[in-house]
């Protein structure tokens, strides 16, 4: 069984390439630009979604097949082609010069593999069976969408500021430890959800926090 050591890449203005122009490669493109990368794509014939993102200056498109030297510069790399030969070059370029490279639909064949995402603002849940079973994953991301609901992107942009208030006062270390705590366990999403706002505004007058 493969084994895989799970991580989150700051990949904002890294250059990313994905070699492929169909849906997969379209999800792999939004995902990265999503993420802040600068995306250069690679085929020769590409989705009427990427055209456009190629219009609006979003990405780089060369339309043509992979060639030798595609890949300079790049700190991630995605083949998402139905062409194995193709997506063969492309990890042996990738190996040679060492950059990270995902094959679509071989995790063998990959340095890394992409996992099922939930993401709610700040908050993203990653998962993976280890290539396992890329179905079960997607049930698994399902059910945490429905555990972790669109609050939760507003809950955690309420705690991100509140971090701020609470280390910018002059309070001991142990009281910011227990404020800290305090919000953590406190039925937050749940009273947005429900929009009991009230009970939010109540706590953070108590605790000396805004709610602007």
């Amino acid at each position: 069984m493969d084994k895989y050591y799970p991580i989150f890449l700051k990949i904002e203005q890294r250059l990313c390439v994905v070699v492929g122009g169909g849906a997969v490669a379209e999800r792999k493109v939004k995902g990265l630009l999503e993420a802040g990368a600068r995306v250069k794509v690679i085929a020769p014939e590409v989705t009427e979604e990427l055209a456009n993102l190629a219009i609006q200056g979003q990405i780089e498109l060369y339309q043509r097949p992979f060639q030798p030297g595609d890949l300079e510069g790049a700190w991630l790399v995605f083949a998402a082609t139905n062409q194995r030969e193709t997506q063969e070059a492309v990890s042996q370029e990738a190996q040679k010069k060492g950059i990270p490279c995902n094959i679509a639909d071989d995790p063998q064949g990959s340095s890394f593999i992409v996992p099922s995402v939930v993401r709610r603002g700040r908050l993203q849940i990653a998962l993976s069976t280890s290539g396992a079973s890329p179905a079960v994953a997607r049930r698994l991301r399902e059910q945490l969408e429905d555990l972790f609901g669109p609050e939760y992107e507003e809950f955690l942009a309420l705690m991100a500021r509140w971090r701020k208030e609470i280390l910018n006062q002059d309070l001991p270390p142990e009281k910011r430890r227990q404020i800290f705590e305090l919000l953590a366990l406190a039925p937050i999403p749940l009273w947005l959800k429900r929009k009991e706002h009230v009970h939010l505004r109540n706590m953070a007058k108590n605790l000396g926090l805004s709610m602007d």
